[in-house]
């Protein structure tokens, strides 16, 4: 994991985002921008700003996920409640593209700040608004936090053991992909204005993130009524396909297809259940799972994980060893393709950031800066907006600003 040079032709190079995120949505959805290679300037509280820099572990004083949640952004450290600070905004946004904010509904239009305002003064703006539920709607206006999300969404309905507790998705899935439809949103708006000359207003929320990932559960259900639970790890339709026990834990595996499972049968040394008129196809080893899964690890659970991927590996079948994090940070598929790099820090040097999936043959994603402190480029934006040195000191005198 080396620093790199920072490359000037990405894909974004030339658009300007202004970011009103707090924690997770809209953060995730501007970094995105950012490592496109927007100019992703966040504009923050002065007085503590984005709640996730309070999020643990620290590094020197500095939140170890805010710092890679935030990184390629400038930090704008200006209240926006104060007049001052409103006016301040509307000059930026005069000279933005897109406006990111994942505020409760409402919340902007208090600040006479909302989409209707501000694209009066710049026509062509792009704004995207996150929210649990939605900008509309009756439960527009109740919190919204991923768990909730997950639930309302079914998401959690399906989630864990089938005689287990309820248990959400590890990570923040509704969060992370209402942030990735709002990217998506907004480089199609960008598309549009090229055509139009305007830009949008896009709603994006958790609740519907969530629901729009449920394609096989939409299937079954819409086709025949039956409501879907949890199934552990196994797959909705297909099988064998989950993790399976072997001598020291678990490894997955996907031996759906007839190649695959006869392979399968043949690496366990049971061909014979490749003809066997129970398993004969994915439907009927997906009913008789109760069956299968027993008799796959009578066998199974005599060797260790390695054993079992190696063989499956050579025969062609899907498998994979469950890993830990420490093993994930450490892989050499990724190492291979350079997946993770070192971003800088005003504070703490060079750190690790975990990299974009995204990989460009032309105009590569961006590998800049750590997420900034808090303010860290207050006056370096205020300064491009023509306000004097004495002008910034007299702003944050008077705790309109913060930062440097």
């Amino acid at each position: 994991m080396t620093a790199r040079k920072e490359i000037r032709n990405h894909p974004l190079t030339g658009i300007r985002v202004v970011e009103v995120g707090i924690y997770m949505a809209g953060p995730f959805c501007a970094m995105q921008l950012a490592d496109l290679g927007a100019d992703v300037i966040k504009v923050e509280n002065p007085d503590g700003g984005d709640i996730a820099r309070d999020s643990a572990p620290f590094l020197d004083g500095e939140s170890s996920a805010f710092i890679r949640l935030n990184r390629n952004k400038r930090s704008l450290a200006m209240n926006l409640k104060a007049p001052e600070g409103k006016e301040l905004f509307r000059e930026l946004v005069r000279g933005a593209d897109v406006v990111v904010e994942n505020l409760r509904p409402g919340t902007m239009g208090d600040l006479e700040l909302d989409y209707l305002r501000l694209s009066a003064l710049n026509p062509g703006l792009v704004y995207v608004a996150a929210s649990g539920w939605g900008q509309t709607g009756p439960y527009s206006q109740l919190a919204g936090l991923d768990i909730m999300a997950q639930a309302m969404s079914g998401l959690m309905s399906i989630t864990g053991e089938s005689d287990g507790d309820p248990v959400k998705v590890g990570v923040p899935i509704c969060d992370l992909v209402c942030a990735l439809y709002g990217t998506i949103g907004a480089l199609a708006a960008l598309r549009v204005r090229e055509q139009t000359g305007r830009g949008q207003f896009i709603d994006v929320s958790l609740f519907e993130a969530g629901v729009s990932l449920e394609v096989w559960e939409a299937g079954r259900y819409f086709a025949t009524g039956e409501i879907p639970g949890p199934l552990g790890s196994a797959h909705q339709t297909a099988a064998p396909y989950q993790a399976i026990r072997a001598a020291d834990g678990y490894f997955t595996v996907g031996a759906t297809t007839p190649r695959n499972w006869r392979s399968f049968c043949d690496v366990l040394d049971h061909p014979e259940w490749a003809s066997d008129e129970r398993f004969k196809d994915n439907p009927s080893r997906h009913a008789r799972r109760d069956v299968l899964i027993p008799m796959i690890e009578q066998v199974t659970a005599s060797k260790p994980r390695a054993h079992w991927v190696s063989l499956l590996q050579e025969g062609g079948v899907p498998c994979a060893e469950i890993r830990t994090y420490d093993q994930v940070f450490n892989d050499p598929q990724l190492q291979a393709r350079d997946f993770f790099w070192k971003g800088r820090h005003s504070k703490l040097g060079d750190v690790e950031q975990i990299g974009s999936p995204i990989h460009f043959s032309d105009t590569p994603v961006r590998r800049g800066r750590a997420g900034p402190g808090l303010g860290e480029h207050t006056s370096e934006v205020l300064r491009a907006l023509g306000r004097t040195e004495a002008e910034i000191s007299e702003l944050k005198a008077k705790g309109v600003l913060g930062g440097t």
